[in-house]
Order: C-alpha cells, then structure tokens, then sequence
C-alpha cells in the first residue's frame, strides 16, 4: 500500500449513511465504498436504496447494503438503530445526512413547518447518534477514532433564510450540536465533525440546480464560480474518515466555494 492510500484508506470500515439515496448521501455513499468500506444505506426509499447498493456493489471495492430508515420520529430511530445493530457489532463511520427544507414566505410559514423539519435535522441526528454509540464506541481507538459527521450547511453559518426559516436554524443547531458532542465524545474515541456545503446538485435543491443552466447560474454567485461536484463530498469524506482526519474533531468544513466567507458589504471599493 503507498502512502497516499495508507493516509486515506478507509478500507474494511463499517459506515451509515441516513438520508443517502441522493444527493450528498449518495455522493459519500459512492466514494467510501469505492475506497473498499462497508457501508448501510438508509432513508425512507427503501428500495430506492437497495437499487442504489446493487449499482455500488458493481463497481467491486467495497460493498453496500440498502434498506428503509426513517429518523422523523422516535419509532422511526429506534427502528433504524435495531437494523444497524442487526447487521454489526461496530460502526466506525456514521454521517448523519437525511434532511428536510421548506420554503415559504415569512408572513405565511407555516407552525408546522418547524416541527417537521426540526425532528429530522437536529432531534432524530441526535437521538440516533445517541442509539448507536454502543457500536462507536465499539469501533473506536485512540489511533483510529470512530467518526460522526453530520450535514450542516452554509446557510447554518449566514444570516440567510431565503425563506427556509426552519432549515436555516436547523443547520445553525446542527453545527452547535456538533461541536458540543465532539467534546463530550472526544474521550470515548469517537471524532465529531460536520458539512457546511453550499450548493450541490439534489432532491432538495432540484428547484434551483436541477438542469445545467440552472446549475451554472447558481454557480455563477458562488466565489469560485461553480456549484459543488461529487469529487468534492468524496475527497471531504475520505480525508475526515480515515487515519489522515484523525485528529479533527469540531470542525465545521465548509464545502462551499467561499460562500461562508461572502459578503456583500463595501465600505471603501470602487467609491469613484
């Protein structure tokens, strides 16, 4: 094995993915079993995510198993936890990416709105983190922590609602949760860190990336002029996945393009 390979295998690791039959799920799905880990696959398109795992066991690294999960209520964790543990004794990787957004107007957002999108974002990241820390702390060691990610999102770091009211703060709790656990878990050898993507191509933001030309507009408002690629979830989850991210807990990566760093204020520029 190189170098390069032994910094960033990820080789023979047991992961779950919530929320990964699209969009970033899928993308981290795609490269930790390319990179030869053993990854479950769970949302609540159970068989969208067992066609999913049959497609990315073709490819012959590591290996996928899909099947229906639903973190939107207590049954439903508890539920998902027993499948997990049904399936392993040990988790080393859990990326907590299922997601839910609605839009609308501050003067009609609707009550139930909040309840809908928190209990997926924050309570059921953390309640299901909660179920399974039997399994981390199983897989983790002082050389080779287990590690959580979960999916924040620029838009926990702005200011900026764009009428996502309920995801906006989603986010913003999900970071802060983050790095709240990743000191409280950092002595049971398990890392915590979280996404902070910007614009990506998926479900959620099919409204606005769904084509090429919708992609490319977006992409045009973002510091370095694009939207994000599946390459850039795959090197991000490869790199606080394996021995080269070992040493990173509470970080908030922005997969963003410069987004988290974007402003439109001017005090002194182009004043003639």
């Amino acid at each position: 094995m190189s170098y390069l390979e032994d910094l960033f295998s990820v080789a023979g690791k047991t992961a779950l993915i919530t929320g990964a039959a699209s969009g970033i799920g899928l993308m981290a799905a795609e490269a930790l079993v390319r990179a030869g880990a053993n990854v479950m696959i769970a949302s609540r398109r159970g068989a969208e995510c067992a066609k999913i795992a049959a497609e990315l066991n073709a490819l012959g690294a590591g290996r996928a198993d899909g099947f229906a999960g639903d973190v939107s209520s207590e049954a439903g964790v508890s539920a998902l936890a027993g499948e997990v543990k049904a399936r392993t004794g040990r988790l080393d990787i859990l990326i907590n990416n299922a997601g839910l957004s609605w839009g609308e107007p501050l003067d009609t957002f609707p009550y139930k709105a909040w309840s809908r999108v928190l209990d997926v974002n924050v309570t059921g990241l953390f309640h299901l983190t909660r179920d399974l820390l039997p399994l981390l702390d199983a897989a983790g060691t002082h050389e080779d922590p287990a590690r959580i990610i979960n999916l924040g999102s620029v838009m926990g770091t702005q200011p900026i609602a764009d009428g996502a009211y309920s995801y906006t703060a989603s986010k913003a709790a999900v970071h802060h949760l983050t790095k709240t656990l990743a000191g409280e878990l950092a002595g049971r050898h398990i890392t915590v860190n979280a996404f902070a993507p910007g614009p990506f191509q998926s479900r959620m933001t099919a409204f606005a990336t769904g084509t090429d030309e919708k992609a490319a507009k977006v992409g045009s408002r973002v510091p370095l002029g694009r939207i994000g690629r599946p390459d850039d979830i795959a090197g991000a989850t490869l790199y606080l996945c394996s021995r080269a991210g070992s040493y990173v807990t509470g970080a908030i990566l922005p997969l963003d393009g410069g987004q988290s760093v974007q402003h439109g204020m001017s005090l002194f520029k182009d004043l003639d």
